[in-house]
């Protein structure tokens, strides 16, 4: 009698979390024939030139943390969250990108950097460089360096910026200007003596040598701009925040000594000056938040720190500026730091944020004129699941315990890291812990101080100019391939003379023929 009373109950519970409409066949039949209809409409491909290029990339943002994501802003508006739909959800092209790195199943930051930025493959820990450089050995670099697409950009007369809530000089970011062959070469200090005598450079010196006309560099990383020892401006009695360089240089100067006379260049460091700044008047930005990355978005004071959405409308404020057009990078960066923490509630914050960011860009720009690409560097051993109710809060617990250990386990689980507690020679119960506060670490099966990549594709969402090329599975170095063609930068530009596209190898295959056909009446 008990067991039909809980089934009963349990019938009623979860006919409850069904909202009233979706009971009615004819809501799902509207919304299928609404999305169809949209679908269709693509049938009109937007083959315009690209005049700007943006490019967000969260790193660290996998499917699934796409998908919790949504979920979470939903329920931050008080939803249920799955029928929530995200900024990059409303790009009609998704592909799939393939992420492993020349010498790495499972990529780093770094490798694939150089991939989605320079469209090269490259080994893991090397940025800017092919696969002929080995990481760490200075004396493979030489004859190694390749280009980015900012570099392309910049060339063809735009203006470039680099937005991040990591350290400006991080790996993703650095693909974009740096040929390193180690990517943990911030400063000089961090570099063996052996590099240094070969001649190789570090990345922060290598920020504003290499490119010296970067329109917009924000982001944190300001220790390693300063000259050892030098008292942060922020953290005057932190010792960890203190200047790192060996050489005695003091990398702001350096930036507005390379400025002509008759622009104006602003160096920042903390939100009321970004924000006192009017775009008009400002020809080169350097803002610099933070000693090294910058705070969590759940952690961030509003008072001093930007979050990324401001900066990325002070950036696309002074970039617009520029007749030509600009490629704008922007990072989502520490969405990648919250999972190597196990801490998925500052991660999926984090990737909320950037969520708002790409919207933000979507009112400030046309699609008509501006190809812009959500994409991830890789993946996380991160997932959610134990076949929660709809509208189970994201964070929250799965509905039954387990059946080996008889203990509760939260939704959200990772296959590795610093989550993995025994206690009394079991696995923690989380009823005795807080697995809601924004630093808790969810259990992990394999113990280790940081949680690691995943090797899964991550996807790729375009809208825009040439978006329809990014269209299946592809090698993640194919993107701005993609992005330059479209822009008419970089290589393969014949189309943007002739007024129809031309396969790169110079004969046109059945696919490309349809292309052919689809765009020649476009005037580019």
């Amino acid at each position: 009698m008990k067991v039909l009373l809980f089934a009963i109950l349990a019938d009623i519970c979860l006919s409850s979390l069904v909202p009233e409409e979706e009971k009615d066949p004819q809501f799902w039949r509207r919304q299928a024939q609404e999305t169809l209809r949209r679908a269709l409409q693509l049938q009109q491909l937007n083959t315009n030139v690209a005049k700007n290029l943006i490019l967000f990339l969260g790193d660290g943002m996998g499917v699934a943390t796409v998908t919790a994501a949504r979920i979470l802003k939903g329920q931050l508006r008080h939803r249920k969250g799955e029928e929530t739909v995200l900024e990059m959800d409303r790009f009609p092209f998704v592909a799939l990108s393939k992420t492993y790195n020349t010498n790495a199943q499972v990529p780093d930051s770094a490798g694939t950097a150089t991939a989605y930025l320079c469209g090269v493959k490259a080994n893991e820990g090397t940025l800017g460089v092919s696969a002929a450089v080995t990481r760490s050995q200075c004396n493979t670099t030489a004859g190694n360096e390749v280009t980015s697409i900012l570099r392309w950009a910049k060339e063809a007369g735009k203006s470039v910026g680099i937005v991040t809530t990591t350290r400006v000089n991080h790996a993703t970011p650095s693909a974009a200007y740096a040929h390193s062959a180690d990517r943990d070469w911030y400063s000089d200090n961090e570099m063996p003596p052996e590099a240094l005598q070969q001649g190789c450079k570090d990345i922060a010196h290598q920020l504003f040598e290499n490119i010296p006309d970067i329109e917009v560099i924000m982001g944190g990383g300001r220790k390693f701009m300063f000259p050892k020892n030098t008292s942060d401006v922020e953290y005057p009695e932190e010792d960890k925040y203190r200047g790192t360089r060996l050489d005695n240089r003091n990398l702001i100067d350096v930036w507005k000594g390379k400025k002509p006379a008759d622009k104006k260049a602003h160096y920042v460091w903390n939100r009321t000056e970004l924000m006192s700044l009017d775009p008009d008047k400002v020809d080169y930005l350097l803002g610099l938040f933070e000693p090294i990355d910058l705070m969590y978005e759940l952690n961030r004071d509003n008072e001093t720190d930007p979050s990324l959405t401001e900066m990325v409308k002070v950036a696309l404020k002074i970039l617009q500026k520029n007749p030509r057009g600009f490629f704008l990078l922007v990072e989502g960066g520490r969405i990648d730091h919250g999972h190597h923490e196990g801490k998925a509630k500052q991660a999926l914050h984090e990737a909320v944020e950037m969520d708002r960011a790409i919207g933000l860009a979507g009112v400030m720009t046309s699609s008509q004129e501006t190809l812009t690409v959500v994409t991830a560097d890789h993946s996380h051993v991160f997932t959610f699941g134990g076949y929660t109710p709809r509208g189970n809060p994201i964070f929250g617990l799965a509905p039954k315990q387990s059946d080996i250990d008889k203990k509760p386990f939260t939704s959200i689980l990772y296959g590795n890291g610093p989550g993995y507690k025994v206690v009394a020679g079991e696995r923690e119960n989380v009823s005795w812990v807080d697995f809601a506060h924004a630093n808790y670490q969810a259990q992990s099966a394999v113990p280790l101080r940081q949680e690691t990549h995943g090797g899964e594709d991550v996807a790729v969402f375009a809208k825009g100019p040439m978006a329809h090329l990014l269209h299946g599975v592809h090698e993640q170095n194919y993107i701005p391939h993609v992005m330059a063609y479209a822009a008419c930068i970089g290589e393969n530009r014949d189309h943007c003379r002739s007024g129809g596209p031309q396969h790169p190898s110079g004969a046109l295959t059945v696919t490309s023929a349809l292309l052919f056909f689809l765009l020649s009446t476009s005037v580019f």
